[in-house]
């Protein structure tokens, strides 16, 4: 039993994923879907607010524990349902707890073995693991503002570097405030078109409360491409 224990957290996770994909539930994460189940979704969210938030950071915990496809959907949709702020806040929530989800199954179950691989092999993962190594709350922080390695990367990378639990938390907490807001701003703006009766459509990027998200994304990207090509011209690029 002892033997076993520790692959526990990692066996959970998995039995999770596959869960997760046998149910099908990957099919509703799109717009389409959101759309036509609008009206029953704002009514349970008026009628059971604590429990549909609950609800929805729990969803999206596991969704990003799994890497599940369409987390920019369900970004979208906490704003859309909750309003930017709170939808926003769930989701900074959920994405938190699914990375530290993860961050504790590889650190428990399998950090020692997949680690030597990436010794062994290099690459990003190895150039993330040495980064944390070097400095692991700035990095993990530079990681979750700056999308220079895929979220799931630095979630194994952090385990695989043995990244103190707090810091990596605390790191990613506030690393993926700044896009999470501005999706859930643009979810927010999206709901309140769909609420007048209008068709979200090309001319709804000059809706003011589309029009504003948008253009913080266009900040946060230029930052990025400036801090990339900065990293670059130092020879000190991912």
């Amino acid at each position: 039993m002892n033997r076993i224990k520790p692959y526990l957290p990692l066996l959970v996770l998995v039995i999770v994923v596959v869960a997760v994909f046998a149910s099908g539930v990957t099919r509703y994460l799109n717009f389409e879907a959101l759309q036509t189940h609008e009206a029953a979704l704002r009514t349970f969210v008026s009628d059971n607010l604590i429990v549909a938030l609950i609800t929805f950071i729990a969803v999206y915990a596991v969704a990003t524990a799994v890497s599940l496809p369409g987390a920019l959907i369900l970004t979208l949709t906490g704003g859309f349902l909750f309003g930017p702020w709170t939808g926003g806040s769930a989701t900074v929530i959920g994405a938190t707890l699914g990375a530290v989800a993860v961050f504790y199954a590889v650190r428990t179950s399998l950090g020692e073995a997949l680690r030597r691989r990436a010794e062994a092999s290099g690459g990003k993962l190895k150039a993330v693991i040495d980064g944390v190594e070097a400095g692991a709350f700035g990095y993990i922080l530079t990681l979750r503002l700056v999308p220079l390695a895929p979220f799931w990367l630095v979630n194994i990378a952090a385990a695989l570097a043995h990244a103190p639990l707090r810091a990596y938390a605390l790191a990613t907490f506030l690393g993926i405030m700044p896009a999470t807001f501005i999706y859930s701003g643009i979810g927010a703006g999206i709901g309140e078109l769909i609420a007048r009766g209008e068709t979200p459509d090309a001319g709804v990027i000059f809706e003011p409360q589309i029009l504003l998200p948008l253009v913080g994304l266009g900040l946060l990207s230029l930052g990025v491409t400036l801090y990339q090509r900065r990293r670059a011209n130092t020879g000190d690029a991912l």
